[in-house]
């Protein structure tokens, strides 16, 4: 068994520029061509590497990162990447941080390989924002005091003003840290209301709710079932789970990945094993 050091990002940056000969990846002489020309992994190997670490390893590939392997893993229950260097002596955990785009890698393939399946969310009670026949729906978790959310509600407007194929199924899941929320959620919930919910926003009071209502104990439910903690989070075509505020701009580069960047749930790829695998 080889063994494993855990290290912080420092002790991996130190790693990275350290001078040829002084890690295991720069001293084996790979100025020419592509590193995984000489380094390989398998799966098999990865999960012999990483042993008790993780409950199963799933697919293996060469990470953005240079010199390191991007490893797929299962613990306790969910699905995350961790980095192995090229002497398969270290292993990272953690946010690994592209500074180019200010973006953590880490984040990015643990919401790839945590999908769910929209079909399971009903949209009965969704507020929509756009055109409820769009062929591209968004399911949006929010709640109407969550200040992010107010944030996230104009940039919504501006993607579906820029492409009238999204709309925004809006589903309420009010947050215990705001008291007064819940019964806005249920008004808004009875009535349907765009208005009602950007009123809400603009700090108006609104109207005692028109009906009752469980679908609140139901989004909660739901949302504890599919994974999502926060407000607001956003549920794309693809399953992919997105938690926070985005941009207009972030939101379509997300919906641009889904149709042509990442495989959907259930195709196949080639593991660096040579075996076909089942995208998570």
């Amino acid at each position: 068994m080889v063994r494993v050091r855990w290290l912080t990002l420092m002790g991996v940056l130190a790693a990275l520029i350290a001078p040829p000969g002084a890690a295991g990846f720069m001293s084996d002489g790979c100025g020419s061509g592509k590193c995984s020309d000489c380094h390989t992994l398998s799966v098999d190997e990865a999960r012999s590497v990483l042993g008790k670490l993780v409950d199963g390893v799933l697919a293996v590939r060469e990470a953005e990162i240079p010199g390191l392997w991007e490893v797929d893993v299962e613990k306790r229950g969910q699905k995350l990447p961790v980095f192995l260097d090229y002497s398969k002596r270290f292993v990272i955990t953690g946010d690994v941080i592209d500074l180019g785009t200010m973006t953590s890698l880490t984040r990015e393939r643990y919401i790839d390989l945590n999908r769910i399946d929209p079909s399971v969310i009903p949209l009965d009670d969704a507020v929509v924002l756009g055109d409820p026949k769009a062929p591209i729906r968004i399911v949006v978790f929010d709640d109407p005091e969550c200040p992010f959310c107010k944030k996230l509600h104009p940039e919504m407007k501006k993607l579906v003003k820029r492409r009238p194929d999204v709309a925004f199924f809006i589903k309420m899941l009010p947050l215990k840290i705001h008291p007064t929320a819940r019964k806005k959620a249920e008004a808004i919930i009875c009535s349907k209301s765009l208005q009602m919910l950007e009123d809400s926003f603009a700090g108006k009071s609104l109207p005692d709710p028109t009906c009752e209502t469980d679908q609140i104990e139901k989004n909660e439910q739901l949302a504890k079932k599919i994974g999502v903690r926060s407000t607001p989070t956003l549920v794309f075509p693809d399953g992919r789970v997105v938690p926070g505020y985005k941009d207009a701009d972030r939101i379509l580069r997300y919906l641009e990945k889904g149709a042509g960047g990442s495989p959907p749930a259930g195709a196949t790829r080639k593991r660096s094993d040579g075996a076909a695998k089942k995208s998570p």
